[in-house]
């Protein structure tokens, strides 16, 4: 099955066009995560898996033109076959957790088969002078992580880890210098802050690139090109590898749209060396 026939990209077609509440996009953002398993799940089971009540279910179904949950459940079993899930019971909650990790990172090498959204994201960072990188609160190591890196290849890379008024003057002073994006990245629980932020920075005529949770991530509104990778929650912190994962692949595209990247590494290293930076 290639990419584009994947359950869960039938799923992500399935929803394209229809204006969700953000209770129905957190109904659609658990379908997608668990793509194999919903045509067998009853609406009783998909409230369950979802965090709704039961009506939400048959509301969200009748919002996508069916009759009720139920036609929307034969639909899935027409447009997305796929056997149920294997049976994880015997693994412990820890290993559950890194299981649906290896999961979302499956999901993610899928939505990567096509590389043009990533490789178009790369050359609109690339062309930033200067590049802004937002992350808040969750977010925020996944922001400087991509900062620390692309401040290696790009000539200028300013880092917004911090709410509050002054982002808006820091996203000003970067607009004045010549910045054409931000990428944003945005994990749940989602604060508000950020997508004011993100509303302000459009304002400012920034093109914003995101890397979200979900494709029905609030943020979704506000970005011009968003690239979903999934958190893992079956621990009491929800687990972030794919989006990581998808940050170190935004990188290697950012390099891509950067002639002088190879150069710059190399300067770095060899400065690295003389500085006797690194142990090994």
């Amino acid at each position: 099955m290639s990419a584009s026939d994947s359950p869960a990209n039938r799923l992500q077609t399935l929803f394209e066009g229809h204006r969700l509440t953000p209770t129905q996009r957190r109904i659609a953002h658990s379908m997608v995560r668990r793509a194999a398993d919903v045509p067998f799940l009853s609406s009783v089971e998909l409230a369950e898996l979802a965090g709704v009540s039961q009506p939400s279910v048959t509301r969200f179904a009748v919002a996508l033109g069916f009759d009720g949950y139920p036609a929307l459940r034969r639909h899935l079993r027409e447009v997305v076959p796929a056997e149920p899930a294997a049976d994880n019971g015997a693994f412990n909650e820890y290993q559950q957790a890194v299981e649906a990790e290896i999961e979302n990172l499956r999901h993610l090498a899928e939505l990567l088969a096509d590389p043009a959204p990533v490789e178009r994201a790369g050359r609109v960072l690339a062309a930033s002078r200067p590049l802004l990188v937002l992350g808040l609160r969750a977010a925020a190591p996944q922001a400087f992580g991509f900062a620390h890196f692309a401040a290696k290849v790009h000539p200028d890379v300013r880092l917004l880890d911090e709410g509050g008024s002054m982002v808006q003057d820091r996203i000003d002073a970067a607009v004045r210098a010549g910045a054409s994006a931000l990428l944003c990245f945005a994990l749940p629980r989602h604060p508000r802050e950020v997508l004011d932020t993100l509303a302000y920075a459009r304002e400012a005529g920034l093109t914003i690139v995101t890397v979200a949770d979900s494709a029905f991530a609030p943020v979704a509104k506000y970005s011009d090109l968003l690239l979903p990778a999934a958190v893992g929650t079956g621990l009491a912190f929800d687990t972030a590898c794919a989006p990581m994962l998808l940050g170190r692949v935004l990188l290697e595209a950012l390099c891509d749209g950067l002639p002088d990247a190879q150069a710059r590494l190399e300067e770095f290293d060899a400065r690295a060396s003389a500085r006797g930076l690194f142990v090994e």
